[in-house]
């Protein structure tokens, strides 16, 4: 069980000092013993919780012999650990962990002749795909986790995922694995003929045993291992012994330890067969009235040889459509489905592949399958569908409500697809008759369905109620000649079963197998044998009853803030890189520390401590959340919601209670203020920027980055523009009144952002009101003091709300402040009648700007210079985050001809004050050149490079010299006047 605030003895705590000190002394790579860093491994993607004695981040196969080596010595576990998704509890444990994803992520070689690939443990599925679709290849197993689940981690678990009906399995596509074994020592596990067995069985050493002994194993338990696996193929429990007794194949130990969790060996090297990867794909998306309806549709769409058929019931569709993230899938649905069966086809030849469609199309027409079938044949058409077929599991878990999750406990099972739609109708019954929800989604085209059941373990009868389940469930896919984990392993969910599996004679060979590799049980014991109960080492009743703690922000949630934190379930979504914007910290860093799962493990501790206040002071914790940025991609990105920003403002709100505020926070939290004054002594005040000794000086105090060039201040900003202008005559009749809010920033810096706003909306019949009295507060807000920002907001609510006509819209250029009135105002002050009055009213200026030319009262030259141009759109997070980029992206390509390109560049690095700081500087140069600098950089000098945050143009300029523009000052150059 996961200890919460407890001290260790003396005795074991010096022993793990000694532990860390040989460690770090035999190692190049790092190695963390810390608390919170023990407490961030106790979790994975599983209901279990477990914390280790340390972890380790080795950079080659050497320090993994060390670390193996001593902790023989020490007598303590190891287990091997790459993303941390498992979600049967298969990477967490009570020895040293290894995470391999930090160091151990190179391909090492890749050879498209021979179709082959070598590669680190670390590797990222998506990463190596990346590699091998240059050479038209790619890794067959397609897991929904690609974008994160490394290939080490799919070796311990033997994964598959949607095309397992056409790509089989990972076993299916080892060569060869280089691994440590138990005692420290390695070796190279491939396939080997009789001849070079018995040379390798002469070896006077714990790899010349496991040649000598395993075919013992084999022969004395020849029927056991005929007769005592699953029928069904798809297979990810037990060890494979099935496999190495084949008369018509080679004595493969490198195809043998896949699936064995780690238990058996570490592997530190692979060598993996790589397939080549379809040109196209169509895909039909039947809708169906129930899910046994579409289960039932199965068999006739197997029939037209699909590469995969999967499913999605209305849970995971309605939790779709409350995300930003998915919103565009509703659009393309007809009616309001309970049920979607994908099937999807693949190959060289597009017509083939239509007549597949049509073909699929008659024959469910024919039988009466299904309402309608949606046709997706380009890339575009199937963006949506994937997004979220592939996000399934995320959503699902979305939909817990404080302790009260979906689980996996039953949700790997797999029959033989003939049985799936009656076996799934018993399924049900049992969840039925013990009370149980469940989400369904898998594939249908192999049998197998991720079935996640509602329960809370916190409460003592409902985990009996879930091992009641698993028994029955257990039972049933045995009388099916299924399997009960076909995918995810077995790890502590599953492997309490494998003796009833198996029967006692298999069981028996398979403890055999696990004496002949580790005869001191140290390599991740207690999973596929001798494992303990289901429901020992539960994360949910290791945590003790929350401490009362009073917030500044309104965590509307069950638990409060904790339970904010808590929600996070350990997917590893923000462990992504190359797409979306989450977790920008991460991508730059890959350390698990710096990612919103390590985060919210991180304040779950602290919030489980028995004086939670004062733990949020801590500095350890404060180094974990450093590196937020703020950005809240997490918001929208993240399937359950986590919302760090948030959650990082209140935290430090109390780390500045405990410790006082510094300087460079009150000073930064202070911008408007600054930034007006910069305006008022403008040009004088832009000389800090320009002259070396007081940049200098500001890099000594208060910790500003020298390398970084400082807004430059403009006298004539955007309140004296608006007040000393002349206004011209109306040219269509008014709109009514709208308020533009004159942010702190692009007021006094770039007030011609402002003012092409402006003068748009009075073109198109606004009568334009200026409100530049007030300060949202977001800056304070992301400095953590938030009793200024509660102040500011309260001001400037009252002052929006008090001072514009009811009703009217309220609409800006800076997406950081705008979204500030629609999100934080209401987590400040949340039963503020003049906050939900002003939040409710905030539009973007983009949205009435599009208005005001689709009804022709806004009209565009296709002559005038942006027309006809390709434009390169960078989207600013909180926008992205809070409302989504559509209305900008539509405004743009409201002008004639161009060509718009919105990127998927992450965040761009800069996020406010947290790129001018000196210390977050090289980290937010990291982030920027991850995608969005090479992509600007990328682009010729006609192409114009457009972007909504002022953030984020300072950025794109320091780091590729190109400017940036604001939408609103395209459409003001192409206003025909």
């Amino acid at each position: 069980m996961t200890l919460i605030g407890d001290e260790a003895p003396t005795a074991a705590a010096s022993a793990d000092r000694d532990l860390e000190r040989r460690l770090r002394r035999d190692l190049d790579g790092e190695v963390a013993f810390d608390d919170y860093t023990r407490h961030l491994f106790s979790r994975d993607a599983s209901m279990y919780s477990i914390t280790p004695r340390g972890v380790v981040f080795p950079k080659h196969t050497a320090d993994v012999q060390a670390t193996v080596r001593v902790a023989a010595e020490y007598g303590i576990p190891v287990l091997p650990r790459g993303a941390g998704t498992s979600l049967a509890g298969q990477t967490v444990g009570p020895g040293l962990v290894l995470d391999f994803s930090r160091h151990m992520n190179r391909i090492l070689e890749l050879d498209p002749e021979r179709r082959v690939a070598r590669v680190e443990p670390g590797v990222v599925q998506d990463q190596l795909n990346k590699a091998a679709a240059a050479h038209g290849l790619m890794f067959g197993p397609d897991t929904s986790t690609s974008n994160r689940a490394t290939i080490g981690g799919m070796i311990g678990n033997n994964s598959a995922g949607s095309g397992s009906l056409r790509y089989g399995m990972t076993i299916d596509h080892v060569r060869a694995l280089d691994v440590v074994l138990s005692d420290g020592s390695t070796a190279r596990l491939e396939p080997v003929d009789e001849a070079e067995r018995k040379r390798r069985a002469d070896l006077p050493t714990l790899e010349g045993r496991l040649y000598r002994d395993l075919p013992v194993i084999i022969r004395s338990n020849a029927a056991a291992i005929a007769e005592g696996f699953p029928e069904f193929w798809r297979r990810a429990c037990g060890y494979r012994l099935d496999r190495l007794a084949r008369d018509d194949t080679p004595f493969d130990l490198a195809k043998f330890v896949v699936g064995s969790e780690g238990t058996l060996c570490i592997a530190t090297e692979a060598a993996v067969d790589l397939v080549p990867k379809p040109p196209r794909t169509v895909i039909a998306v039947g809708h169906f009235t129930s899910v046994v309806a579409a289960i039932e549709a199965t068999e006739t769409a197997l029939s037209c040889h699909p590469a995969a058929v999967e499913l999605m019931d209305r849970t995971i569709l309605d939790l779709s459509r409350q995300k930003i993230e998915y919103a565009s899938l509703g659009e393309i649905l007809e009616g309001d489905p309970d049920a979607l069966l994908f099937v999807s086809f693949t190959g060289d030849d597009e017509t083939e592949l239509l007549d597949q469609l049509r073909q699929l199309t008659t024959l469910w027409e024919r039988y009466g399958h299904g309402y309608h079938t949606l046709r997706a044949v380009t890339p575009q058409q199937q963006g949506a569908l994937m997004k979220v077929r592939k996000s399934s599991l995320g959503l699902l878990m979305a939909a817990g409500e404080g302790t009260r999750r979906p689980l996996a406990f039953v949700e790997d099972t797999a029959v033989d697809p003939v049985h799936l739609a009656e076996y799934t109708r018993r399924f049900k019954g049992i969840l039925d008759d013990h009370g149980l929800s469940a989400g369904f989604y898998g594939h249908c085209s192999v049998g197998c369905l991720h079935i996640r059941p509602f329960v809370d373990l916190a409460d003592p009868q409902q985990v009996i109620t879930m091992r009641t389940v698993a028994e029955l469930i257990k039972d049933l896919v045995t009388e099916y000649g299924g399997v009960n984990s076909s995918e995810h392993g077995d790890g502590l969910a599953r492997s309490e079963f494998n003796r009833e599996i198996f029967g006692d004679e298999l069981y028996e060979a398979m403890r055999a197998v696990k004496g002949v590799f580790d005869p001191q049980d140290r390599m991740n014991p207690g999973k596929i044998v001798d494992a303990p109960a289901m429901t020992e080492n539960l994360r949910d009743p290791a945590l003790p009853p929350a401490v009362e703690l009073r917030t500044r922000l309104d965590f509307d949630i069950v638990g409060g803030m904790r339970g904010a934190a808590d929600r996070c379930m350990n997917i590893g979504l923000c462990r992504k890189s190359g797409t979306g914007a989450m977790c920008p910290s991460y991508m730059a860093t890959r350390n698990e520390q710096d990612s919103t799962r390590g985060r919210a493990n991180a304040l779950v501790k602290a919030l489980s401590e028995p004086d939670p206040k004062k733990a949020l002071g801590d500095e350890r914790l404060h180094e974990v959340l450093d590196l937020c940025l703020m950005c809240k991609a997490c918001k929208s990105e993240c399937p359950l919601g986590v919302d760090m920003a948030t959650l990082k403002a209140e935290a430090l709100s109390h780390h500045h209670d405990e410790h006082g505020i510094p300087l460079r926070s009150r000073i930064f939290g202070s911008i408007r203020f600054l930034n007006r004054l910069g305006s008022a002594t403008a040009p004088l005040s832009n000389l800090p920027g320009r002259v070396g000794p007081l940049r200098r000086f500001m890099a000594r105090w208060p910790g500003i980055a020298r390398e970084r060039p400082l807004p430059t201040f403009t006298r004539r900003n955007l309140v004296r523009w608006f007040k000393g202008r002349e206004q011209g005559p109306r040219l269509v009749a008014p709109q009514g009144t709208v308020t533009y809010l004159a942010d702190s920033f692009t007021t006094y810096t770039e007030p011609g952002i402002g003012a092409a706003a402006i003068e748009l909306l009075e073109a198109a019949g606004w009568d334009v009101r200026l409100e530049s009295g007030g300060c949202c507060g977001r800056s304070s807000l992301s400095k953590g003091l938030l009793d200024d920002a509660n102040e500011k907001a309260f001001k400037l609510a009252h002052l929006l709300s008090e001072t514009t006509p009811p009703g009217s819209p309220i609409v800006g250029c800076e997406p950081s402040c705008l979204m500030t009135l629609r999100d934080e105002h209401k987590a400040m002050l949340p039963d503020d009648t003049a906050v939900k009055d002003v939040s409710g009213r905030v539009r973007q200026v983009e949205e009435l700007l599009v208005e005001a030319i689709d009804e022709g009262r806004l009209k565009l030259s296709d002559t005038a210079w942006p027309a006809g141009k390709r434009l390169l759109y960078h989207g600013h997070c909180h926008q992205k985050a809070e409302v989504g980029t559509a209305a900008t992206v539509a405004l743009l390509k409201r002008i004639p001809g161009v060509e718009v390109e919105e990127l998927d560049a992450g965040c761009c690095g800069m996020a406010g004050s947290f790129g001018f700081e000196a210390e977050h500087y090289d980290v937010s140069m990291t982030v920027g050149e991850d995608r969005l600098f090479p992509a600007v950089r990328a682009e010729p000098d006609e192409t114009v490079i457009v972007a909504t945050g002022v953030s984020c143009r300072q950025q794109i300029f320091h780091g590729t010299e190109r400017d940036a523009w604001h939408p609103v000052q395209l459409i003001r150059e192409a206003l025909i006047v």
